[in-house]
């Protein structure tokens, strides 16, 4: 080659590699524009929505995954699934051919999509069932084409997702700043059974309804207060117990001042809270409308599922000391979370105290059947995760409280998923 091909060979090479520094440079500009564009889009997002949608899309994946790994493995183990869960294998199946969906379905889960599907011209047999959850899958399900279960569990999923916003603006509240906050929500995601959140059931409904009443009331909002716990009566049988706590919340604010001239304020202020007893005798009409019967519910617990109004400490003591062990271990959770709530009372204070023992008690008082199902009723106990994160302020001690309540639930969620919904639910 002459010298002067030479030197064109070099002129184009060298400006070959200018090209490619401009293209590296211009799309590494274009890069770092889109990166300031999610960043300012972020920016938008008020607070704890990133927080809480983290935490909630986190769950839910790992979750899934989990399951669908669970459920493969125990295909293949001997005699699963055992004669008293094929059933409800069979529903599940009904519902959806997909497992990472169906297996949110469990027992109450089809009785609620029975409810949800009943027309109301028709007489009702199921009165255990508080109206509140099938009834909001009625309109729902017409956007999802009628199909009522799925409507059931995405109102579930809505509702754990502000659940988790409200715990977060009440955790900030009663906690003082942002890190205690997250503590108490994450928490609420790591209780051993917290998996039941999104679930086909009444769980994330219930808590969710309730922590917003709690801030609502914080916040000195009663009217809103008052229609939301309307709707927490209407969501399960001990929301009608909670007005009691919440209206120690209003005594606290006007520091429990007695006589006439205090009466009078407290009724002035908190008028609303007598909307809460309100939606338990809605549902009681609805019970004498499509029965002649006040007591429906009641009369269909006792019949159904052998249930009767006892002394929740005689029932306490008596799964303490019972001989099957699966009922030792609920009741003893239940202890375990008294204690907590106890011992952490000067942190979360008289009004929570009493939620704990309301959300405790009351379901115990369901006598001996009750056990069945203890593990989930105690997700309602929220102030256990308020004190847990007044306590773990330390990092270390965090992070060992939180891999402690991941191991607790993962077990618990294995077993769920591995035939033995009994013990959970």
């Amino acid at each position: 080659m002459s010298a002067g091909g030479r030197a064109g060979a070099g002129v184009r090479r060298r400006v070959a590699l200018a090209r490619a520094r401009l293209d590296r440079s211009r799309l590494g500009e274009r890069a770092v524009g889109v990166g300031r564009r999610v960043a300012r889009l972020g920016d938008r997002v008020p607070a704890p929505w990133p927080f809480v949608l983290a935490l909630f899309l986190g769950t839910k994946l790992l979750l899934t995954f989990v399951a669908v790994l669970v459920l493969r493995v125990f295909d293949d183990v001997p005699g699963a699934p055992p004669a008293d869960e094929r059933t409800m294998r069979l529903q599940q199946q009904e519902i959806s051919p997909h497992r990472w969906i169906s297996f949110w379905f469990a027992w109450d889960s089809f009785l609620y999509d029975h409810l949800s599907r009943l027309p109301l011209t028709e007489p009702w047999r199921d009165f255990g069932f508080p109206l509140l959850y099938p009834f909001l899958a009625r309109p729902v399900a017409l956007v999802l084409g009628g199909n009522t279960a799925m409507a059931l569990l995405l109102i579930s999923n809505v509702a754990f997702l502000f659940q988790l916003y409200y715990a977060h603006r009440l955790g900030g509240r009663l906690l003082g700043d942002d890190a205690s906050a997250r503590r108490f929500t994450r928490y609420l995601v790591l209780l051993p059974t917290a998996f039941l959140f999104q679930a086909a059931l009444t769980e994330s409904l219930f808590l969710c309804l309730a922590l917003a009443a709690f801030y609502h009331a914080e916040r000195r909002h009663w009217l809103a207060v008052g229609v939301i716990g309307y709707f927490l009566a209407l969501s399960r049988s001990v929301g009608m117990f909670v007005v009691v706590p919440l209206a120690l919340v209003l005594l606290r604010q006007q520091r429990y001042r007695l006589g006439l001239r205090a009466l009078r304020g407290y009724v002035r202020v908190g008028w609303p809270l007598l909307l809460v007893p309100a939606g338990w005798l809605t549902f009681m009409a609805f019970c004498w409308w499509q029965s002649g019967d006040w007591f429906a519910y009641k009369h269909a617990q006792e019949k159904g599922w052998a249930i009767t109004v006892q002394n929740p400490l005689a029932v306490l003591i008596e799964g303490l000391t019972s001989a099957e062990p699966r009922d030792s271990i609920r009741v003893w959770f239940a202890v375990a979370v008294l204690v907590v709530v106890v011992a952490g009372v000067r942190h979360i204070g008289l009004p929570y105290l009493v939620y704990a023992l309301v959300t405790i008690m009351v379901p115990l008082s369901m006598g001996p059947p009750v056990y069945k199902s203890l593990l989930r009723y105690l997700l309602a106990v929220f102030p256990v995760c308020l004190v847990l994160a007044r306590w773990a302020r330390q990092a270390t001690l965090d992070t060992y409280l939180t891999a402690a309540l991941a191991l607790v639930q993962g077990a618990l969620f294995v077993a769920w998923l591995a035939y033995w919904t009994h013990f959970v639910i």
